[in-house]
């Protein structure tokens, strides 16, 4: 099914479980449903579960308890002094810097270059202030809460913190204040960080790039005419930019490694349970991480050992998620990394460019003493399909008492999206778990044979402004759950290109040693 030739039945479909839904759109909105593209792979995923034996076990039965799979990891003895904030941590406790002169700084560099970028939805300025004091007085008291002590940080704009606006990048959320916080809130303010602002989004996250009806697109600090890649694009930029030391954003389908590979930093997606999701609004239920971007992997650790464990106000964590931060330096001799070939779409991994800087980084790694194992892995197009289902179907049933009253409010990009949600099935969702199922029992089966799976993140740079980035090869660990990294690997005609790992489930060590090992190689570099 080509992007402008949907067949009468799946048309047909879409008219009427909108109907049964109340939703009235114009249509002008199911022609632009159709012109974008967004129900170019429905028939390919109708395709995929029609194959499935009608008693095959869905996936939502699936255990997610940590278990055997994750591989023991000696415990560091205390955070990098190399990283940016392992550096400034030790400043702090030498009383060479204070947490108020580091808010400042960070307040000052945003009044400088937001302008330019459009990275931050709200600056908390008097709040932060407030903060750093706070961590002042506590240090010079000997209440040390540990190395995020007095850093300031920012968070996406996704995330509820108590007496401030949440939008989600929409027009509908745009005045609504919360009066909790959600957990990744609580545990930065308990590890003492400073909480400088709520960074820029593509409208309700649902988008690879920045592109935003209400609050406009996010400059890429790179180049300005180009994008940053989303949905946690003003993250991706703030962070990149040097406004501040590290940002929290989500990722449903890509939206942390999308603009960590486009801006050039580390973006990390944790294990699906180890990050308390209690307090953002959601955009898939069973997609959904939160986790760190960065500019190093060791400040990815550390933020992830902040924000890991157990929540039971968030069914989705699992007790034994906490996460001790590991010996990053142990090195990866012997490690089994598997090389993509073929993906299943039958197409180019990327440009010849990306291709090239993808292979300096597996070289890098493998001088480094891990095993280069070439692989292929068809099931990565399969899962596409199913993690593009799983997000139309959930997200749709998330925003269905708003599409129904509040209709117009949306942009025209995520009207269009949401509401082709529409278009699947009555049996879609429990299909698509029982593929989802069967997807997971191949990889755990490819994962017998390595101990990393690396793809390029991106199949190139950064596009320009009013164009979007790629899920193709960070949606499928969402729908698997397991964790993924982004590293920079290299530029081409000045702009960050970037190397994907993903490891098994809960085996988030094992990710992050391997692209520290990357990163000690090839180091990340920073815009002019």
């Amino acid at each position: 099914m080509t992007a402008n030739r949907v067949p009468d039945q799946v048309l047909d479909r879409l008219h009427e479980n909108l109907r049964a839904a109340g939703i009235q759109p114009d249509p002008a909105d199911i022609q632009g449903i159709i012109a974008k593209g967004f129900l170019s792979r429905l028939l390919d995923f109708e395709k995929l579960v029609a194959a499935l034996p009608s008693d095959a076990t869905p996936d939502y039965l699936n255990s997610w308890a940590p278990g055997p799979a994750t591989s023991q990891q000696p415990a560091a003895d205390a955070p990098d002094p190399a990283s940016p904030i392992g550096a400034v941590a030790a400043q702090l406790r030498a009383r060479q810097v204070s947490p108020q002169e580091l808010t400042e700084q960070a307040l000052a560099q945003i009044a400088a270059h937001d302008p330019a970028l459009n990275a931050f939805q709200l600056v908390l300025a008097e709040q932060a202030r407030a903060a750093a004091r706070r961590a002042a007085h506590e240090l010079a008291a000997g209440h040390d809460r540990g190395p995020l002590h007095g850093i300031p940080i920012a968070i996406k704009d996704l995330l509820a913190m108590r007496g401030t606006r949440t939008t989600a990048g929409s027009r509908i959320f745009a005045e609504r204040v919360t009066d909790f916080d959600a957990a990744a809130v609580e545990r930065l303010e308990a590890a003492g960080a400073v909480i400088i602002g709520k960074t820029r989004l593509s409208e309700f996250a649902y988008s690879p790039g920045s592109n935003n009806a209400h609050y406009g697109p996010t400059h890429n600090p790179w180049e300005a005419a180009h994008d940053t890649g989303g949905s946690s694009s003003g993250s991706g930029a703030a962070v990149a930019a040097g406004l501040v030391f590290a940002a929290l954003g989500t990722d449903t389908g890509g939206s942390i490694r999308i603009p960590a590979s486009l801006c050039g930093i580390v973006g990390f997606k944790p294990t699906f349970g180890r990050i308390s999701l209690y307090g953002v609004t959601p955009l898939a239920w069973s997609l959904d991480h939160l986790g760190p971007m960065t500019r190093s992997v060791a400040d990815a650790a550390l933020l992830l050992s902040a924000l890991a464990g157990p929540d039971p106000r968030d069914t989705r964590t699992r007790l034994g998620s906490e996460f001790a931060l590991p010996n990053l330096k142990a090195g990866v001799h012997g490690l089994r990394i598997g090389v993509l070939g073929n993906d299943g779409s039958g197409g180019a991994l990327g440009t010849p460019a990306a291709i090239a800087a993808w292979q300096s980084g597996l070289a890098a790694l493998a001088a480094a003493g891990a095993e280069l194992i070439p692989v292929d892995a068809p099931q990565l197009e399969a899962l596409r399909l199913v993690n593009g289902a799983i997000l139309g179907l959930e997200a749709s049933a998330f925003h269905e008492p708003m599409l129904r009253t509040r209709l117009n409010d949306y942009g025209e990009f995520m009207r269009q999206r949401v509401v082709a949600g529409y278009a699947y099935g009555p049996r879609a969702f429990l299909q698509a778990q029982q593929a989802r199922a069967a997807l997971r029992r191949e990889c755990n089966a490819l994962f017998e044979r390595i101990d990393l799976l690396s793809t390029p993140t991106q199949p190139g740079t950064a596009p320009t402004l009013g164009n979007i980035g790629s899920t193709v090869f960070t949606g499928p660990f969402n729908a698997l759950g397991w964790p993924a990294i982004s590293m920079p690997v290299g530029l081409d005609a000045g702009l960050p290109l970037g190397l994907q790992l993903a490891g098994r489930p809960w085996d988030d060590a094992t990710v992050l040693r391997a692209a520290y090992a990357l990163e000690s190689a090839l180091p990340v570099p920073t815009p002019n």
